[in-house]
């Protein structure tokens, strides 16, 4: 989230979680020298039950340390090619800071990657969509709108909690209720809940919340 007073609002609504993007290529960058003031002055205000988490995608370990102690993150979401032994070192840099692995999923496969991470290099996964540039033929680091088969979740076996990510709307309450797997931690919603990249439609969050609680 960028915008001082959408935080605000979706703040009200209590969500366990509130996110800032910190990667530059992104359109829900938080940018840091425009907005820092209001992130600095807003986002340690939040209530403490509900948890700030900052987004990178394959930056260094001295960059996501500074900015963790700069906005107080209390997790840290890793969403590009990030290794286990990074992840693992980054972890012990960090004090009562948990670390979010991003696993971009298309097919059975890429659930095995979870493997590599299994031996506490993180606190979480989260199940992301994958998807690629056409034209450059690389990675695209979420925001895609886009669902992978969840049926695929059936096949992770690891012991680490997971949140379930990408493409998820108001539409999908139902769907998520019959996922029975007890690893599933939390729901992280984006794009289907936007006026536009990094500002959310609140009545759109409210709605999903009550829903997803009842």
């Amino acid at each position: 989230m960028c915008n001082t007073q959408n935080i605000n609002e979706i703040a009200k609504l209590n969500p366990d979680y509130v996110g800032f993007i910190f990667y530059e290529k992104s359109p829900r960058y938080v940018e840091t020298g425009r907005t820092s003031t209001s992130l600095s002055n807003r986002a340690p205000s939040l209530p403490k039950h509900i948890k700030k988490v900052g987004v990178f995608v394959n930056e260094t370990a001295e960059k996501i340390l500074s900015i963790v102690q700069k906005y107080g993150l209390d997790l840290v979401q890793l969403h590009g090619a990030e290794t286990p032994e990074f992840c693992r070192n980054l972890k012990q840099k960090m004090q009562n800071v948990k670390i979010v692995k991003a696993i971009n999923i298309e097919n059975v496969s890429d659930i095995e990657k979870t493997k590599m991470y299994d031996n506490h290099c993180c606190d979480y996964f989260l199940f992301d969509t994958k998807t690629v540039s056409t034209s450059l033929n690389e990675p695209i680091y979420g925001g895609s709108g886009e669902k992978f088969e969840w049926g695929t979740l059936d096949r992770y076996d690891g012991e680490i909690p997971f949140f379930l990510s990408g493409g998820i709307s108001i539409d999908d309450v139902l769907k998520i209720k019959e996922i029975r797997h007890n690893l599933l931690y939390g729901i992280d919603i984006n794009s289907r809940f936007e006026i536009e990249p990094g500002l959310k439609d609140a009545e759109k969050v409210k709605q999903f919340l009550i829903e997803i609680k009842k």
